[in-house]
């Protein structure tokens, strides 16, 4: 093929991507892509699935912890849906041609993030259930629209994601309105936890839209929806009428309805902190690393066993088809 017919052909085969995407077509793993979407997508997806591996450990503290038997078994069951939203998000990470061994060795080397909300300590029970409530209310936000992502793999991992995360929010807002009924300590303890979770969950969006390098690009793709602050507007909006319910206080001073626009005016989250965090200077950055590491390596036997066990299984396969 000459070099003219070479760039013909490619010219043909991005006209086609662009055709499938302009009329809210997926792309499947086979079809062609650009490097750029094929790049795109697997640091969205990675992150995603960081986010939620690395988002067992918070809420993981406090199983043994919890005050009964019916709570321990609430938080095991969310803990558990966690992992495999983690393991649907790779499954489709690698439908685009990465290991997930590569996606786990630059998480812990540092060439990949997770959601910034993950790195900050949960101090009380009452963190549970704001958990639920502000960061799962946050992912649903964000995660609805990823289930018409342009990408097959991804928006079909999202849907049931997506049904989990709703009942996980409920069942934290539950968990809520039940401290609230009970003593003034404990409405105390909700209080605090809403103080002190309000500021990060605003930030689960990202960066303002005119501070992010990445939104503009992936929502002309169709991998994202909607943009970093209207995600956020969305988030309070939603939020808002549901403290009101709970009986709690937003911590945001110029957090009022605007009737002008049919949306509330918020404060402004101290973005500075989040590239902190994100830079890896938040308060547990370094621990939820080292853990992470840490059962990677102890787990280091079961991955071996497991390849060991399916090359045999291969063999076996082989030697019958012969036979």
């Amino acid at each position: 093929m000459t070099e003219a017919a070479g760039r013909d052909a490619e010219h043909d085969l991005e006209s086609r991507f662009e055709a499938t995407i302009s009329r809210d077509q997926r792309i499947e793993p086979r079809d062609w892509m650009p490097e750029g979407y094929r790049r795109t997508l697997i640091r969205q997806i990675a992150q995603h699935a960081h986010s939620e591996i690395i988002g067992m450990q918070p809420e993981g503290e406090w199983i043994t912890r919890a005050p009964s038997l019916r709570r321990k078994a609430i938080l095991f069951a969310k803990v558990q849906d966690e992992a495999g939203h983690g393991l649907y998000l790779y499954s489709a990470a690698e439908t685009l041609g990465i290991d997930r061994a590569e996606l786990t060795e630059r998480l812990l080397e540092g060439r990949q993030k997770y959601s910034s909300i993950f790195n900050y300590p949960t101090l009380s029970y009452a963190d549970v259930g704001v958990i639920g409530w502000f960061v799962d209310g946050a992912a649903i936000c964000n995660q609805v629209p990823l289930c018409r992502s342009s990408y097959g793999p991804y928006a079909r991992a999202m849907v049931r994601i997506c049904k989990e995360e709703s009942f996980h929010q409920r069942q934290g807002y539950e968990l809520l309105m039940t401290m609230m009924r009970g003593t003034d300590a404990q409405r105390e303890m909700v209080q605090d936890a809403v103080d002190r979770w309000w500021w990060p969950s605003l930030m689960m969006f990202g960066p303002p839209d005119d501070d992010s390098p990445n939104s503009a690009q992936s929502m002309a793709w169709k991998i994202k929806r909607h943009s970093n602050d209207e995600l956020r507007r969305r988030f309070v909006d939603m939020t808002v009428p549901q403290a009101a319910k709970l009986g709690v206080t937003l911590p945001d001073p110029e957090l009022r309805w605007n009737e002008e626009r049919g949306h509330h005016d918020f404060g402004t989250p101290d973005f500075s902190e989040l590239k902190e965090v994100i830079s890896g200077n938040g308060p547990c950055n370094t621990e939820r690393i080292e853990r992470r590491r840490a059962a990677h390596e102890e787990g280091a036997w079961v991955r071996a066993a497991a390849s060991a066990h399916a090359a045999k299984q291969a063999a076996r396969a082989r030697e019958e088809a012969v036979a």
